[in-house]
């Protein structure tokens, strides 16, 4: 088939084509339109774009060099940098984030990233043939800071945020699809890339978040800017994220699934990247951990951002001051409305424009706002957990915590007990756990007795049976079966520390009531719970 236009999609980095990938779908079905893709190579964060780019089906990706060779009647970017005056088709470059906000250098004078004329301009001529801007307010600063781009500019609105707006009757769906329960805050930690982002400034607040919030009330979900990956590389962040992990933090593992999980926060922490700004125009209280007021254009929506929004103090205990900011939430409106001139109407802005250039009629079908992805994710436990438990009037209070806290003693909570799963890679935990649990081993009396013996300071081996059965056995020799069990089986198995069997368990965690009907089938030898020794 002979496309009548060829449209060059201009890729630097992973970032720059997520952008892409929000703005191609408004002419890709059209078979009079073929895109094809290429790199300028010019990004210090080009790792991984290929990669990411064949995820989305995009096998080709031309040579820099032969792309400039090949005749084109349209090209799109989200990015400057390299040499896109040597581009012979006519140019639009889109933002990748939030507008323009950054100050950074190109050819060793720094500007405000693509609002600047060491970003906008060649030979003193724009580069361009269309500049996007998402707010006329960006038009004014284009005007100060570089009038000769003036005329190529156009203001189309935010077609990653209307994206957003369009997907909120899908919070729901979001948040169930993360693992977010009833009555659990979903708080969004989000970092920017270099050396002032949250996670250039202080990489261990994640971990320290985990230890210190109730794994009941809250799920922790981390979004980091994909040029993190791109200069460390992806197994690298792994590797430093991995305890993180294991303390039940879900890393969003796509670039693509940042959208939906703001969609579905309660609160965000973060920096001066477009992701915090996002959350803050979508009405979500936002604490920033990293605020480098230098680092960004003080006129800009970003700039004024930092000036009001509340920080985080990273040396006193975290969970105070996110309620905090939960309960005495402002938002920022006179700011935030700064992320488009158009909500709504972006996609038909840029689809007309686009189609205007490349010189033949746009489909008759309205321009279409796509709903963002649900989240595809793999959903990790807490492998190791401080459980306190509170026996009352009827039922057990139970409070947990991701373990994390016992690199810090001053965060172990007061009579908890360490809950592992068999799963945790840390035979120190194995060795100090009060209680053990295997997910379904194949004969789990057998493995209870063995554990039991093999770990001296283990009072409690816990082993599913089915999905609502499990076999819990003590070190004094007590045998039980929970059944119709609803909950949590680190709660249930820590209250039997505590010499707790009545015939119908209640175990309150969070907000939530789970229940289990307990039969004792065996009972315990004449020491009962062997005594515990004193491992932390």
């Amino acid at each position: 088939m002979q496309a009548e236009r060829t449209v060059l999609a201009v890729v630097h980095n992973t970032t720059a084509a997520t952008r892409l990938l929000d703005i191609l779908p408004l002419f890709a079905e059209d078979p009079r339109v073929e895109t094809v893709f290429t790199c300028p190579g010019s990004s210090a964060f080009t790792r991984g774009t290929d990669e990411f780019l064949a995820r989305a089906g995009v096998t080709e990706v031309l040579p820099w060099a032969q792309a400039l060779r090949r005749r084109s009647d349209f090209a799109i970017a989200a990015s400057y940098g390299g040499d896109l005056h040597e581009i012979s088709a006519p140019l639009m470059v889109v933002p990748h984030g939030m507008g323009y906000n950054k100050f950074l250098e190109s050819n060793g004078v720094s500007g405000v990233f693509g609002l600047s004329s060491p970003w906008l301009l060649h030979q003193n001529e724009p580069v361009p043939s269309v500049i996007v801007l998402s707010h006329a307010e960006q038009l004014a600063r284009l005007g100060e800071s570089c009038p000769q781009a003036v005329g190529a500019a156009v203001v189309a609105g935010d077609p990653c945020f209307d994206r957003m707006l369009a997907s909120r009757p899908l919070r729901e769906t979001y948040r169930q699809a993360l693992g977010v329960r009833p009555h659990q805050r979903l708080v969004v930690i989000s970092s920017t890339w270099g050396a002032s982002s949250l996670y250039g400034t202080d990489p261990d607040l994640i971990r320290r978040l985990a230890a210190q919030l109730d794994l009941d009330e809250y799920r922790l979900v981390v979004a980091l800017h994909p040029n993190i990956a791109g200069h460390h590389s992806p197994w690298q962040v792994r590797m430093w994220l991995a305890d993180c992990e294991r303390a039940g933090v879900l890393v969003l593992p796509d670039e693509l699934l940042w959208g939906p999980t703001l969609v579905a926060a309660d609160l965000t922490i973060g920096d001066h990247g477009s992701v915090s700004f996002y959350s803050a125009a979508l009405g979500t209280p936002l604490l920033l951990a990293a605020a480098p007021v230098d680092a960004v254009d003080p006129k800009s929506p970003v700039g004024r951002l930092l000036e009001v929004t509340p920080e985080l103090d990273h040396h006193r205990a975290l969970a105070p001051q996110l309620e905090r900011a939960l309960a005495r939430h402002v938002p920022f409106r006179s700011i935030t409305d700064l992320t488009t001139s158009l909500p709504g109407r972006s996609a038909s802005v840029l689809r007309e424009t686009i189609y205007r250039w490349l010189d033949i009629p746009a489909p008759r079908t309205q321009a279409e706002t796509r709903a963002l992805p649900v989240p595809d994710v793999t959903l990790p436990p807490a492998h190791a957990q401080l459980v306190q438990v509170e026996i009352g009037a009827g039922e057990a209070k139970v409070t947990r915590f991701a373990a994390e806290g016992l690199r810090e003693p001053a965060l172990v909570p007061a009579g908890s007990h360490l809950v592992v799963d068999t799963r945790e890679p840390s035979t120190r935990l194995l060795d100090l756990a009060d209680v053990l649990v295997h997910d379904r081993p194949a004969d789990p009396e057998r493995w209870i007795e063995s554990t039991l013996r093999a770990l001296p300071g283990c009072q409690v081996a816990a082993a599913r049976v089915d999905d609502r059965t499990w076999l819990m056995g003590t070190a004094g020799q007590l045998l039980v079966r929970l059944d119709e069990v609803t909950g949590p089986a680190a709660a249930f198995a820590a209250v039997l520390l505590h010499n707790h069997f009545p015939r119908r368990l209640t175990v309150v965690t969070g907000e939530e009531r789970h229940t289990a009907t307990v039969t004792v089938l065996s009972p315990a030898g004449p020491a009962g719970l062997r005594p515990r020794r004193s491992a932390r």
